[in-house]
């Protein structure tokens, strides 16, 4: 081993980091829209690199070569950067990453680090596990954590089946998910991470995020937060002070649907009661180079940058569906069919205050259009119809413009009814806590004209002007949690 050969690559990787270090500086000087757009792909790198090619290029290559046998040693120690394998790096993936970690952090002076996944679920296995570890000390003292009742129904598997029933790992639920006395009572000396989802999945509960984030870091564990359907666009949970925000990046960033990817970004130097000194300084690289390293869940080079490509038109994007949605959803409230539209968006919502202090569109007060501070609220709503499950069933078969599908935050309009779909699994009495119906029916409204699809509602809905309909599913009075609870 020749001492000065690792050391030529030590030294050279030391003015290659200080360089990207400056250049993230000056990245994170610009505005939301010019971050997306380039993310922290430089001129300089695509013409000393990537012969000039303007746009990030995708490197379908499983492994990076080596010089000699002393770069391949330091680069196999983590002492310099590497493409080593792409299980662990690959230039596509780290462009995707830093465009992530850039905007999940804008507009507050915290640093950020992100790992992108092959899902949304594989981000959040990702964000949770490292937590979820037995003390060494005391390795039979029964864990827990807790987290809102109202999850996406993946979440919801993971949590109550592949966490708590396999691994015996405690799901402490808060169902009265605005009544921070009931976070608080669930917290104890074994609990090592808060858990929410804003705006949640499909029935848009929201709960006051900094007075959670708060009561997490009084008692010396992370916050972690889904916020798949805000977006940074919306919401940037970190610069609030949140430790971990998890993304789908499947849904609303990567709005084409041509590929399958999840995000987690973290704040460095999080808070945790887990003795990682590691892990703490730097969650993402922690969780890259060592237990993502060792399970796998990476994307692919090509989802990476297709994923990367859809961000770049994130805010005017979220902006322009999420004021379509507001248009879809105040027609639905006045719908003689529609018994309840949960939109928090809808001024007669009783979450609409406390989400209108968190949702704003980021940059809003710097746009022409606006000049001045915008609430929006996203593209995900959903809707009760009356007359039952099967009134619903009528409906949703109806539908000739809006796409039936389990997704969300497609360019194109998409609905599902999540009670035999993307929550089937959890059973009539979760689904009863959660407040989903099986009259309800979840939409996420695309890009196209509102008046296009309130037209395919309108066809749809009229269906039910003579039809008969009888419920085959149970029917059911809200839980705790819901709006509808909120309402009366």
């Amino acid at each position: 081993m020749s001492e000065s050969g690792i050391d030529h690559y030590l030294k050279a990787a030391e003015r290659s980091a200080r360089w990207h270090e400056e250049y993230r500086k000056e990245m994170k000087k610009c505005r939301f829209d010019t971050i997306a757009v380039h993310g922290i792909y430089s001129m300089q790198e695509a013409l000393d690199f990537n012969q000039g090619s303007i746009i990030e290029p995708i490197y379908m290559s499983t492994s990076q070569g080596y010089r000699d046998s002393d770069e391949m040693e330091a680069a196999l120690s983590y002492r310099i950067p590497t493409w080593c394998y792409a299980r662990i790096a690959n230039p596509s993936i780290y462009y995707l990453e830093g465009v992530l970690a850039l905007l999940e952090g804008y507009g507050a002076d915290v640093e950020t680090s992100c790992i992108v996944t092959s899902s949304g679920m594989s981000a959040i296995q990702t964000a949770v596990d490292p937590f979820l570890l037995p003390d060494p000390n005391q390795p039979q003292r029964p864990i827990n954590f807790v987290a809102t009742a109202q999850v996406y129904g993946g979440t919801f598997q993971q949590f109550a089946v592949r966490k708590e029933k396999e691994r015996g790992i405690i799901w402490r639920k808060v169902v009265n998910y605005y009544d921070i006395s009931e976070w608080e009572r669930q917290i104890d000396e074994n609990t090592r991470f808060l858990y929410g989802e804003l705006p949640s999945n499909p029935v848009q509960t929201f709960f006051d995020l900094q007075a959670v984030i708060n009561l997490a870091h009084k008692n010396g564990i992370p916050m972690i937060v889904d916020s798949t359907v805000a977006t940074p666009a919306l919401l940037r949970p970190i610069t609030l002070g949140a430790d971990i925000v998890v993304q789908s990046v499947s849904k609303t960033l990567g709005t084409s649907g041509f590929g399958i990817a999840g995000a987690v970004t973290s704040r460095k130097n999080l808070v945790s009661n887990v003795d990682n000194p590691e892990m703490k300084a730097d969650f993402a690289i922690y969780a890259k180079t060592l237990p993502n390293r060792d399970n796998g869940p990476n994307i692919s080079p090509i989802n990476a940058i297709l994923a990367l490509n859809d961000i770049r038109t994130l805010r005017s994007r979220v902006d322009n569906q999420s004021r379509a949605t507001l248009t879809v959803a105040q027609y639905l409230s006045q719908h003689r069919h529609i018994e309840q539209v949960d939109y928090l968006g809808l001024q007669s919502h009783p979450l609409h205050g406390v989400a209108s202090s968190y949702l704003w569109l980021v940059d809003a007060e710097h746009d022409e259009q606006y000049g001045k501070p915008v609430n929006r609220y996203g593209h995900l709503l959903s809707f009760r119809v009356k007359g039952g499950a099967q009134a619903a069933r009528a409906v949703f078969d109806t539908f000739k413009r809006i796409w039936r599908a389990t997704d969300l935050g497609r360019i194109k309009s998409v609905a599902t009814i999540p009670a035999i779909s993307t929550h089937a699994q959890q059973g009539d009495e979760s689904r009863k806590i959660a407040d989903i119906p099986p009259n309800l029916i979840r939409l996420c409204v695309g890009a196209e004209h509102p008046d296009d699809i309130i037209n395919d509602l309108d066809q749809a809905l009229a269906i039910l002007d003579g039809h008969k309909t009888t419920c085959t599913a149970p029917e059911f009075s809200a839980g705790g949690a819901s709006s509808a609870t909120l309402r009366r």
